[in-house]
């Protein structure tokens, strides 16, 4: 195919990615990621607390022709969530008595990778009904083995803020990466260049657990939404407090971004879905329920265990005592899950600490 032809297929393929719905999308080339050796320290730092999977597949992170030898170009896209706004606050923050429970906004919908990854799929769909022959291609949206937020500034998509996020100027941090690993040679766009952080550091100033580390990224082991989603033990003691009322994810470092006021409107597949409300008696929550409530929803990542682990911390740092005899019952109904008993009975020491500090 000439160069032309070429340019043409790649401004086609961008128009189809808006189409479906993604309001950034760039092409890089397969080269190696210039910060594979950056991110190697960050995990032999033991940055990455207890995922292993990024240590097991750590290796094919330094060459994208690892996973598709006939890689030679990479789409990179980005698909919008609900934007960190007063709608938000509407959506992620579910009553009860006298706070609230907190949600990340990207979970607020169904599973972004049931969404993205199909609309992938028909990316891939057209390029090849574009050239008449099928192409080699892998489609990732956060579970490939690559250092996707590198990828996404290669391909201009925006920088890497000092909380670690991909920002856009135009379209802030809320938004989910996706890419597509292609058999065939687009031309790279221009690299995104720039830093827009400036001196800025509302971000790391507002992180109650002080995660945010000075080479823009994270000690997982202290992000809450590690502790709250990928942590599947004990939440540290010393944690708990600084977690709030956060019960999967968090979206603090982004809220207090300047450049989220330019967040766009959440794709139609992304908007909240989950059932509501989210209350203390959720402790109280079977397996099978759990299962129901959140078959559609990334909560489910959490697992059970894990979503009433978040939930009884939650209640211990912002509930009160009529949520005592819920946590009572929660520490006896799940004796055969250790992890929700402890916390539960954590939660019930602080709300009667707090009780005792207010007489």
């Amino acid at each position: 195919m000439s160069s032309n032809n070429l340019k043409q297929l790649k401004q086609a393929i961008k128009e189809k990615a808006r189409q479906l719905g993604f309001i950034l999308a760039g092409v890089t080339s397969s080269e190696p990621p210039a910060h594979y050796a950056f991110f190697q320290s960050w995990l032999n730092a033991d940055h990455h607390g207890t995922m292993q999977y990024l240590v097991n597949a750590s290796g094919k992170r330094a060459d994208p022709k690892l996973i598709l030898p006939e890689c030679k170009s990479i789409l990179v896209l980005a698909l919008p969530y609900t934007p960190l706004s007063n709608n938000h606050a509407e959506h992620s923050s579910f009553t009860f008595h006298p706070s609230s429970f907190h949600i990340a906004a990207y979970a607020l919908g169904d599973d972004y990778h049931d969404i993205i990854i199909p609309r992938l799929q028909e990316i891939v769909t057209f390029i090849e009904e574009q050239l008449d022959h099928p192409i080699p291609n892998r489609c990732y949206t956060d579970t490939g083995p690559i250092l996707e937020r590198e990828l996404a500034q290669r391909a201009g998509l925006g920088w890497v803020g000092k909380n670690s996020m991909l920002i856009n100027p135009q379209a802030g941090s809320t938004f989910l990466l996706a890419e597509i690993l292609l058999g065939i040679e687009l031309e790279p766009d221009d690299p995104f260049s720039t830093d827009h952080c400036g001196t800025c550091t509302r971000c790391i100033d507002a992180c109650p657990t002080q995660c945010i580390l000075p080479d823009r990224t994270l000690d997982a082991r202290r992000c809450i939404s590690y502790l709250t989603i990928e942590n599947k033990g004990d939440i540290p003691e010393d944690l708990r407090l600084p977690m709030q009322n956060w019960i999967f994810g968090c979206d603090i470092c982004q809220q207090v971004c300047p450049w989220n006021r330019f967040s766009q409107p959440a794709d139609p597949g992304l908007k909240p879905s989950i059932p509501l409300p989210i209350r203390t008696s959720d402790l109280l929550l079977l397996s099978s329920e759990f299962n129901q409530r959140f078959k559609k929803s990334p909560i489910k990542r959490a697992k059970r265990r894990g979503y009433l682990r978040n939930l009884a911390v939650a209640i211990g740092n912002k509930g009160s005592k009529d949520d005592i005899p819920t946590l009572e019952q929660a520490a006896h109904a799940v004796r055969e899950e250790p992890l929700v008993r402890e916390h539960a009975k954590w939660a019930i020491k602080q709300i009667n600490r707090k009780s005792d500090r207010q007489q």
